[in-house]
């Protein structure tokens, strides 16, 4: 039997609604986009790209010694762009690895990859790490599941999951880290699939698997990363680099 090959997918958009060309940005004297790439490649993966959709985007990295594959503007997710980047690729497992997460740790990664290449009955697969309620109940932003004792997801939202009633017995509570591993032909079936009833309300494409039968296997991990959202999350960034010495 062949042995399994993983690649990390970097989807890398020039425009960005809230932070304009955010992964161009200096993040203590590197742009967003190569400490990302760099993460990425120390984490042992066999090949790591980077989607883009701008020429600007794509010469940067160029600049830095990455690989940069041009993909359509047009595409409506980052699965999608993903999707269309990996097709050359000689590689089953397909980790896609946001482009505006420059902290993420490269163990994180890593451990996804052998997760996937020691279980080729998984599907998908992605993060989850343990958190205290009262840092997510009421931010939408930060996505929220529940899963299975076997460690699959049952299911994700953006309400606070599960609901503590009065009286009841308070669990865990996990926030979703958003990266997320695939079988090629997992990709390529869920880029497929028409948009789900679950995922159109809560605006999380993760759903549009579960509701067609697709299992996510989730590790749970008690690292965490900087996702670069705003210029404020950059100046965040800036001073846990300074802290840490990184």
């Amino acid at each position: 039997m062949k042995s399994s090959k993983a690649a990390v997918v970097i989807p890398a958009r020039y425009g960005s609604t809230r932070f304009p060309a955010k992964v161009l940005a200096k993040l203590a004297g590197k742009s967003i986009i190569q400490r990302v790439w760099e993460k990425a490649v120390a984490s042992g993966v066999e090949d790591v790209i980077v989607a883009v959709d701008d020429e600007r985007v794509a010469s940067v990295v160029r600049d830095f010694g990455g690989k940069a594959v041009m993909t359509s503007p047009n595409h409506p997710s980052g699965s999608d762009r993903i999707h269309e980047a990996s097709a050359s690729l000689d590689s089953d497992i397909i980790i896609n690895v946001q482009g505006d997460e420059p902290l993420i740790p490269s163990s994180v990664i890593a451990e996804l990859a052998e997760i996937m290449k020691k279980n080729p009955a998984l599907e998908m697969a992605t993060v989850a790490v343990p958190c205290l309620r009262k840092e997510v109940e009421s931010n939408p932003n930060i996505v929220k599941l529940v899963m299975t004792k076997d460690n699959y997801a049952m299911y994700f939202s953006r309400s606070m999951i599960p609901y503590l009633r009065e009286g009841g017995s308070e669990t865990t509570v996990y926030r979703h880290w958003g990266i997320y591993a695939y079988r090629k032909t997992t990709l390529a079936k869920f880029v497929s699939l028409p948009e789900g009833d679950y995922e159109k309300c809560e605006k999380l494409e993760q759903l549009r698997a579960m509701e067609n039968g697709i299992r996510i296997y989730v590790h749970v991990s008690n690292l965490e990363s900087i996702g670069i959202d705003t210029p404020e999350d950059l100046e965040k960034a800036e001073k846990y680099i300074a802290e840490k010495g990184l």
